[in-house]
């Protein structure tokens, strides 16, 4: 093998080893499959894409979302079947995250979501009218009877559907605040429950009803011009948050803490895969966003490509951020 061979022979090898390595830190998922989850709100899916979209172009080949209930996300992830949950919402869901293994079995770095209220609202008509701020009042049976929807005299509060996380807290809550002989309150799908509050609302009826940020229903019973939070007589949380204080900064007390929506991932497959490891700490989407998507969820774009395309044009607008967290996951990979 004369000189001009063996130059060609290693240059061509240099060239492919280079070649290798440099597809490796800009794909350091290829070859790895990741399985997103999250419940069947589909409000939810839009974060969800976005974290799969950037995943996707790490490398990682990503299956379609399974929407499960969130207990079974948890043990999903844990257990490794599923990857990773762009819903987390902490602290609400404190009890399921430990109960499922805590910082043991999953990873969780990081904010996607900051802000997010929950709490009661009753409309401002009625609040302004007989003067209610507290949902205590509503242990007077006549303050009770103006949310009486049904006709059997008990205030009807639009809760949340079992299995979410609310649905304890507010159960408990109506013990604690003495309200279990005068409030009903209304479980099961959330989305056919606030539909009937909504339309009872554009009657001009009185309504009390739970509900949470970011999501559709504030864009149409606005708090603060249609509607009023109600506060709390004090501070009462089940399970693991019994003693957890709620008031807000400004001395307000609405009964739940400020939540934030996390990524929590399957531990082992952090450990393995530090690129997207990296990609979840720091990945963040303004909370407003995500209202502004779900307000288009409820004017009829909800189908499966208006979905796409609410994440794509979420992406293209915000490109030089999601440009920003690839560098970092790549760079984390090397």
């Amino acid at each position: 093998m004369n000189r001009y061979v063996s130059t060609r022979l290693f240059t061509l090898l240099v060239t492919m080893i280079y070649s290798t390595l440099s597809g490796a830190a800009t794909m350091p998922g290829k070859g790895v499959t990741v399985q997103p989850v999250q419940s069947p709100i589909p409000e939810e899916t839009f974060q969800t894409l976005i974290v799969s979209k950037a995943l996707e172009q790490l490398g990682y080949t990503v299956k379609p979302i399974q929407q499960v209930d969130y207990n079974v996300a948890y043990t999903s992830i844990a257990n490794g079947d599923a990857t990773f949950m762009a819903v987390n919402w902490d602290p609400v869901h404190t009890d399921k995250y430990e109960t499922s293994g805590g910082d043991k079995a999953f990873y969780r770095k990081g904010y996607l979501i900051k802000g997010a209220a929950q709490g009661y609202l009753i409309d401002k008509k009625t609040a302004q009218k007989y003067n209610i701020t507290n949902i205590e009042q509503l242990k007077d049976p006549r303050i009770a009877k103006l949310f009486d929807a049904n006709g059997d005299g008990k205030a009807d509060l639009a809760g949340c559907n079992p299995g979410w996380g609310c649905e304890s807290v507010i159960e408990h809550q109506m013990k604690a605040y003495g309200l279990s002989d005068t409030v009903t309150v209304n479980q099961g799908q959330y989305s056919a429950i606030i539909a009937n509050t909504i339309t009872r609302f554009k009657e001009g009826k009185s309504v009390l009803y739970y509900t949470w940020t970011p999501y559709w229903v504030s864009g149409i019973m606005v708090p603060g011009k249609d509607v009023v939070w109600l506060e709390v007589p004090f501070s009462s949380l089940p399970g693991a948050r019994r003693n957890v204080d709620t008031a807000l900064p400004n001395g307000k007390n609405y009964g739940f803490q400020t939540n934030s929506l996390r990524i929590v991932a399957n531990k082992k497959f952090a450990h393995d895969n530090p690129a997207a490891a990296k990609l979840f700490a720091i990945m963040n989407i303004d909370i407003n966003d995500v209202s502004a998507e779900n307000s288009m969820i409820a004017k009829g774009d909800s189908s499966d490509a208006d979905l796409q395309a609410h994440a794509n044009g979420w992406i293209k607008s915000h490109q030089k951020i999601f440009n920003q967290w690839l560098k970092t996951a790549r760079e984390q990979a090397k």
